[in-house]
């Protein structure tokens, strides 16, 4: 915990010192803390993933297709239950990683 504490420090003095302090550890530091940063944003089902599965599985798993009582795609809960069986149809890698970062998030 110590650690992580000493490279947010060390990322936030060269923000301020407008990246004239040069340290071949600094990238790693900045890396760090952008990352982890990233990783805490949460992931919205009805304007981001929602789009894709519209594009990628209607008309069949929205309201009126077939498979809709089965499997109704507008629904986190099913989409938490299929997980990454989703990705039989769902090809892209960054359309992947959003699913992969909403299954792990808290409901």
């Amino acid at each position: 915990m110590r650690s992580v504490l000493v490279l947010i420090a060390m990322g936030l003095l060269l923000v301020e010192s407008g990246g004239r302090f040069k340290s071949a550890r600094m990238p790693e530091v900045v890396a760090a803390t952008t990352t982890s940063s990233a990783a805490k944003a949460r992931v919205d089902f009805d304007t981001q993933l929602k789009p894709i599965f519209q594009s990628k599985c209607m008309p069949c798993h929205f309201s009126g297709g077939q498979m809709y009582d089965r499997l109704p795609f507008d629904k986190p809960a099913t989409i938490r239950k299929l997980g990454t069986r989703l990705f039989t149809r769902i090809k892209e890698e960054n359309d992947r990683r959003l699913i992969e970062d909403f299954l792990t998030q808290s409901p």
